[in-house]
C-alpha cells in the first residue's frame, strides 16, 4: 500500500488536499491522471445505467438541500458512529475500530492495547453543517449530502410527471457526498469528501405483482436473471441487480477471483431492509465493501410523502384493474397477511387503521414504489481499481543487470491514458512530424500521450508505470525509407504482454477504439 500510495503522488494520481499547508486530514485531490481516472470511471457507470438500459434516468441534484429531508430519512436523529476518546493518547476513535487503528501517541500499539482510560462511547453525528442565508442562526442551518440518494427520493414524483417513466424503472446519479468521519483511513478508502454512483430502482410491491400476474415468481438458486419477468418481485430484482453489477465489474477488469459477497444476516440489516448485499473487493489492507446493494422496501417515499405532506404515490391502472376481479375474501386475506407482517416488524410497522387506508389506496391502483438500490462509492473503486492493477516486474538486460518496474495493469476502458505515441527519434523532423500527426488524429478519440524524450525503452516503461495499455512508434519504416512495404504503418506495443506488431495508421482507430470504449 505505501507503494502505491507512493506512486500516486509522483506520477500525479492522487495528492493530499492542501498539502503546502500540512494537509488536511481525510481529504484528497486527484492530479491529471487520477482525473482521467475517475472520469473513465463514472462514464463506464453511465454508460452501464443510462446508454445501454431504457429504464433509467439521471439526475444532478444539488448538495444541500432543505433540512427537513434529512429530519424525515432519519439522519438528523440517527446517523451517527459511536465515538470513544483516549484519556492518555488524546485520540478519538469509533468504537467499532477498536484494535485496529494504531494509536497516535504509539503507532505499534493498538487502541485496545493502551493503557490510558477510555471514555464511554457516545453518539457523534456525521453530518457537516453550515448556514444558508446572512445569519448563523438555527434557523438557517443546513448539512452537507451524506448520500445521493435521499435527492432521487425527493424530486421522484417531478421526474415521474416530467419523464413519463413507469414502474418498473431507476433514477440514477453520481455526485459528492461528505461525512465528518471520526477517524478517516487507509488512504482515500474512508474519507471525509468523496463520491457516490447510485441508482434507485422503483419497483411494483409484491402484492400489486400477486394481483396482476396470479402470483409473485420466487427466488430458487440457479434462477434465470438475463432478463426482467412482469412477475418478479422485490427477492428477483435484488438477485437481478447484484447480476448486473457483478458483470459491470468484470468488463472493467474486477473479476470473481477479486470481488467477494456479503450477504447480510437480520440482525445486520437497517430496520426498513428487507435484504442487502455487500460487494467487497481485495483491497492490500483487507477485503472491503466496495458497493451495497439493498432492498428497501417502501421506506424512503413513505416517509418523505409523511414529512412533506405531499403524495408520492403513482396510478397503475393495470394495478386497478387486477384488483377489481378479486372477492371480497381474497382482499381480506391479503389484508390480514399484511398486518401478520407489520406486527412482526421488531420496531413496529404500520397499525391496522394504516394498513386499511394502504389497502384501500392499492385496491384502486395508487402505491408507493418499493426500491432496490445499488449504491457505489466511485473513490473507493479508483482505489480499488488502482491497487488491483499495480505489479512489479524484473528485467534483465543483455548486460546481466536486472532492474525492476511497476506496471498498472488497468483495464483499457478505465485507463488515464489509452495510448502514448513516439518518434523513434526526436531530432528527425520527418518522424515528428509524423508522429505529431498521428498523435492529434488519434487524441480527438480518446486520451493519447505524446512523448519523443528518452530511448523508446525508458518511454514505454514511463507509460507502464501509469497503466497504458498501448504504445505507437513511428520509425523509419512508417516513412519509407526501408522500402514501400512498411510506409505510413507502425509499430503497435501490447502493455500486458510486451507484444509488438506493424499496423497501418489507417487501421489503428479500428483496432483501439473497440478495447478502451
Amino acid at each position: 500500500m505505501e507503494k502505491i500510495v507512493s506512486l500516486c503522488k509522483r506520477r500525479g494520481f492522487i495528492f493530499q488536499s492542501s498539502e503546502i499547508y500540512g494537509g488536511i486530514n481525510g481529504f484528497w485531490d486527484y492530479g491529471p491522471l487520477g482525473a482521467e481516472l475517475k472520469r473513465n470511471l463514472r462514464e463506464t457507470w453511465w454508460k452501464s445505467m443510462f446508454r445501454e438500459r431504457e429504464d433509467v434516468v439521471p439526475l444532478d441534484a444539488t448538495i444541500i438541500m432543505h433540512p427537513a429531508i434529512w429530519k424525515a430519512s432519519g439522519h438528523v436523529e440517527t446517523f451517527a458512529d459511536m465515538m470513544i476518546d483516549c484519556k492518555t493518547c488524546k485520540g478519538r476513535f469509533r468504537a467499532d475500530h477498536i484494535g485496529e487503528i494504531p494509536c497516535p501517541q504509539k503507532p505499534s500499539k493498538s487502541v485496545s492495547e493502551c493503557a490510558g482510560e477510555k471514555t464511554e462511547p457516545r453518539p457523534f453525528n456525521l453530518m457537516f453543517q453550515s448556514y444558508a442565508g446572512p445569519l448563523i442562526a438555527e434557523e438557517n442551518k443546513v448539512y452537507l449530502r451524506p448520500e445521493t440518494a435521499q435527492a432521487i427520493f425527493a424530486q421522484f414524483k417531478n421526474v415521474v410527471d416530467s419523464s413519463r417513466m413507469q414502474v418498473p424503472f431507476g433514477i440514477g446519479q453520481i455526485g459528492k457526498a461528505f461525512r465528518n468521519e471520526i477517524t478517516p483511513r487507509n488512504f482515500t478508502f474512508r474519507s471525509r469528501e468523496f463520491e457516490q454512483m447510485e441508482l434507485e430502482f422503483f419497483i411494483k410491491p409484491d402484492e400489486a405483482i400477486e394481483a396482476v400476474c396470479g402470483a409473485v415468481l420466487p427466488w430458487t438458486d440457479g434462477a434465470d436473471l438475463t432478463a426482467p419477468q412482469p412477475n418478479w418481485g422485490w427477492q428477483m430484482w435484488h438477485r437481478y441487480w447484484v447480476a448486473q453489477r457483478t458483470s459491470y465489474y468484470a468488463g472493467i477488469g474486477l473479476s470473481s477471483e477479486v470481488l467477494d459477497y456479503h450477504w447480510q444476516t437480520p440482525q445486520e440489516l437497517a430496520h426498513y431492509a428487507r435484504a442487502c448485499v455487500d460487494i467487497l473487493c481485495k483491497f492490500p489492507f483487507g477485503t472491503e465493501e466496495l458497493e451495497g446493494i439493498a432492498a428497501r422496501g417502501d421506506f424512503d417515499l413513505a416517509q418523505h410523502q409523511k414529512h412533506s405532506g405531499k403524495s408520492l404515490e403513482v396510478f397503475d391502472d393495470e394495478v386497478r384493474q387486477a384488483f377489481a376481479k378479486w372477492s371480497d375474501a381474497e382482499r381480506s386475506a391479503l389484508i390480514e397477511r399484511k398486518k401478520s407482517t407489520e406486527q412482526a416488524k421488531e420496531n413496529g410497522g404500520l397499525t391496522d387503521s394504516e394498513i386499511e387506508t394502504w389497502a384501500e389506496r392499492l385496491f384502486n391502483g395508487f402505491y408507493l414504489p418499493h426500491v432496490i438500490e445499488p449504491s457505489a462509492g466511485l473513490d473507493r473503486l479508483a482505489l480499488g481499481v488502482l491497487a488491483l492493477a499495480y505489479s512489479e516486474v524484473e528485467k534483465t538486460d543483455n548486460k546481466g543487470k536486472s532492474e525492476k518496474f511497476t506496471v498498472l495493469r488497468f483495464h483499457p476502458r478505465v485507463a488515464p491514458v489509452k495510448v502514448g505515441v513516439f518518434p523513434l527519434l526526436k531530432n528527425r523532423p520527418e518522424l515528428v512530424t509524423k508522429a505529431r500527426a498521428v498523435h492529434d488524429s488519434l487524441k480527438r478519440h480518446f486520451s493519447a500521450f505524446y512523448d519523443e524524450s528518452g530511448a523508446i525503452g525508458r518511454r514505454y516503461a514511463r507509460q507502464d508505470e501509469i497503466g497504458t495499455p498501448f504504445c505507437l512508434t513511428i520509425d523509419f519504416d512508417t516513412i519509407g525509407e526501408n522500402g514501400p512495404e512498411h510506409l505510413d504503418t507502425v509499430t503497435l506495443r501490447h502493455r500486458d504482454d510486451g507484444r509488438q506488431e506493424r499496423v497501418k495508421i489507417s487501421d489503428l482507430l479500428g483496432i483501439i477504439l473497440p478495447q478502451v470504449q
